[in-house]
């Protein structure tokens, strides 16, 4: 769905804005955050639940179209079922009068298009940190059957937190037209999509792939593959025209990085990988051959090349804020009202705990933030009036001065004392220690393996960043180990079903396994592994495993043997028999063997099995007699009983005056007759 925001007085045609509703006596619809082709999504509150969420209201346009509203609820409960972590979570689906509604996790933060515009180019450690959850969350909905269709960076929502979420699963396939050729929202969903989608208008999981490579393209380069100036251009690049390498934009990058982009976007489907999690394992294959300074490399396209994860994820927390209030807009009256109050008053007002409405005393935080103290030169008016005036302006300052100390109280009970937890994410631990440091909480550190995230840098805090926390209080950091690493076990002699086993106790993964003969090593048994024993690797690698044939054995010929001699004389060469069911005509003897597979000379690994066919017999039918007719009329009714035919002439004519074999003898069907003509 496209996330550009607009004013929320306003909608798509016809659209009542339900700003200030409550939807089915739950939900409390706040502002206004993105309208898309399909629906417009508002900041909710469930009142039920107390939490924030996501509305999503599908148009009144295509509310009216029962068949598509069903589509819609039958896609929704699809997705509701899809419960991953980095899946944009589908809580709820209803409707109310007009309005046809998903009521949706809430992502606090910016989507990858903000951070492209916001950052340029990223390096290559930050983009591949964004794709391997792109990638987990559309291998959960490939495992569930379900082709996402309209991979986008619109579609991937970075939160505050950190968390990489993919939105609008499945539900992009309720739409039954795109949008004009001519708008620029359909030049920018062009850019990601797969040459069959253009060309046959379908799509399963490799098309998400290649929408997947595109955007690693432009996460590498800071800018689309494909350009041009219309839609069509565009499109044609796509059928007709390879991907670019990113290393023709970034010079110096990892040729890894480009092997994965022309994966990812082979014209043909098939050149791709088969889902998503078969390219999640080839993505983290890739990272781990890349060397610190590969995955680090500052391509000259980026804005701040400086910036790692952390600063991204905190532009983006900017880019989210701004965003709401761009989407808020000031017709609802927001700004207007947290511009009249400190920073942490604000806050305290958004969650209805301190002033303002919902906190009980914002207006008088504002007359007393104007409030002028009468001048002290004790002239004028007030000398006049002598000490009754004097006693009232008294009274009125210690009045003000009463309501700014219980305000002050009140404020510091529910906001004063505490503060936010620091985005500290991805950050060595000394700069996190100083910075929590700085803020004057105290810092507690425990230590994890992560594949993601480089040793010695902060994975988590608790409380989450952003997260309210006493100013006095403890923040608990987990610090990166690195990646775990674990050895490949001896697998040598081991049958494939304990190597299986012991691979998964170490932590790792059977990959391909490959049969070859071996003299050596028991039939079905591992005769060596990929990477060899005691090479170190992360958890999860696959190590693919070359398993014992056997010896090699020639497969003697048995055609024509009784059934019991061919089974003799194949137990000699340590092979097994299998008979076919049902037998065939040849011309073999009925009872003998009259086919065996594999062929005689084949080479076959010990305890392989020979399937052997009987023969029936010959195929006897009864000969015509063609004696008397013409050639024509002899040769067709032959052929037409099965046999070949050959012709002698021994005079000038056309007449059969003799056959062979005679009328009305039994010869096998398909044998050749010999007619004579004069």
């Amino acid at each position: 769905m496209d996330t550009s925001l607009q004013d929320s007085s306003s909608g798509p045609a016809g659209e009542t804005p339900p700003v200030g509703q409550v939807l089915d006596g739950r939900y409390r619809v706040e502002s206004r955050i993105a309208v898309g082709g399909m629906a417009t999504v508002y900041r909710a509150v469930d009142t039920r639940l107390d939490r924030v969420l996501a509305l999503k209201v599908m148009h009144p346009s295509l509310a009216m179209d029962g068949a598509f509203v069903d589509r819609f609820i039958r896609e929704a409960k699809s997705v509701a079922r899809l419960a991953h972590p980095n899946v944009v979570g589908v809580y709820d689906q209803g409707t109310d009068g007009t309005y046809v509604y998903l009521a949706m996790e809430y992502v606090s933060g910016c989507t990858l298009r903000d951070v492209l515009r916001e950052r340029g180019a990223l390096r290559p450690r930050v983009a591949l940190d964004i794709l391997e959850p792109m990638l987990a969350a559309l291998g959960a909905a490939h495992h569930a059957g379900m082709v996402h269709r309209d991979m986008k960076p619109e579609n991937v929502l970075i939160g505050d937190d950190g968390r990489v979420k993919v939105a609008d699963f499945g539900l992009v396939r309720a739409v039954d037209s795109q949008t004009s050729v001519g708008s620029d929202s359909i030049l920018g969903t062009v850019s990601y999509l797969a040459p069959e989608q253009i060309e046959h208008g379908t799509a399963d999981t490799r098309t998400d792939l290649y929408a997947c490579g595109v955007m690693l393209y432009e996460m590498l380069t800071g800018s689309k593959p494909r350009t041009g100036g219309t839609p069509a251009q565009v499109l044609y690049q796509h059928l007709h025209e390879d991907m670019p390498a990113p290393s023709t934009s970034v010079p110096g990058l990892a040729p890894e990085l480009d092997m994965l982009v022309a994966r990812a976007t082979a014209r043909a489907a098939d050149g791709r990988p088969q889902d998503a999690g078969a390219m999640l394992s080839e993505t983290r294959g890739v990272r781990a051959r890349l060397t610190p300074d590969q995955l680090d490399a500052v391509p000259p396209q980026a804005h701040d090349p400086a910036a790692g994860l952390a600063e991204v994820l905190a532009a983006g927390a900017a880019l989210g804020e701004g965003r709401m209030r761009s989407a808020a807009g000031p017709g609802d009256g927001m700004e207007e009202r947290t511009s009249l109050l400190p920073r942490d008053v604000a806050a305290a007002h958004e969650y209805g705990h301190g002033p303002g409405p919902g906190g009980g005393w914002g207006d008088d935080i504002d007359r007393t933030a104007r409030y002028t103290a009468p001048p002290r030169d004790g002239g004028g008016t007030r000398r006049r009036r002598g000490g009754r005036a004097g006693g009232r302006g008294f009274l009125v300052t210690l009045g003000v001065m009463l309501l700014l100390l219980v305000g002050t109280g009140v404020w510091y009970i529910n906001s004063g004392q505490f503060t936010q937890t620091p985005a500290v994410l991805d950050k060595t631990e000394p700069q996190a220690r100083k910075i929590l440091s700085d803020s004057g909480l105290d810092v507690n550190v425990t230590r994890d393996y992560s594949e993601r995230v480089e040793r010695g840098h902060v994975i988590d805090t608790n409380p989450d960043p952003g997260d309210r926390i006493r100013r006095t209080g403890t923040v608990t950091m987990v610090v990166s180990n690195g990646p775990e690493i674990v050895k490949v076990p001896e697998l040598s002699g081991t049958p494939l079903a304990d190597a299986r086993r012991k691979l998964k106790d170490a932590g790792l993964e059977a990959g391909v396994v490959k049969q070859q003969f071996s003299e050596d090593t028991a039939r079905g048994s591992v005769i060596a592994s990929d990477p060899d024993a005691g090479s170190k690797r992360r958890p999860g690698s696959p190590v693919a495993l070359t398993v014992s044939k056997g010896s090699p054995v020639d497969v003697p010929d048995v055609v024509g043997d009784d059934e019991d001699s061919a089974r003799e004389d194949l137990a000699e060469e340590g092979l097994k028999v299998r008979i076919a069911q049902g037998r065939v005509f040849s011309d073999e003897d009925e009872g003998k063997v009259a086919r065996q597979s594999p062929a005689e000379g084949s080479t076959a690994g010990e305890g392989d099995t020979v399937t052997l066919t009987i023969s029936k017999g010959q195929d006897l039918v009864d000969v015509p007699d063609v004696e008397g007719l013409g050639k024509k009329q002899a040769r067709k009714k032959l052929e037409d009983a099965g046999f070949e035919v050959t012709t002698r002439r021994i005079f000038v004519g056309n007449k059969v005056f003799a056959q062979s074999p005679g009328g009305d003898d039994e010869a096998p069907r398909g044998s050749e007759v010999t007619i004579w003509l004069r």
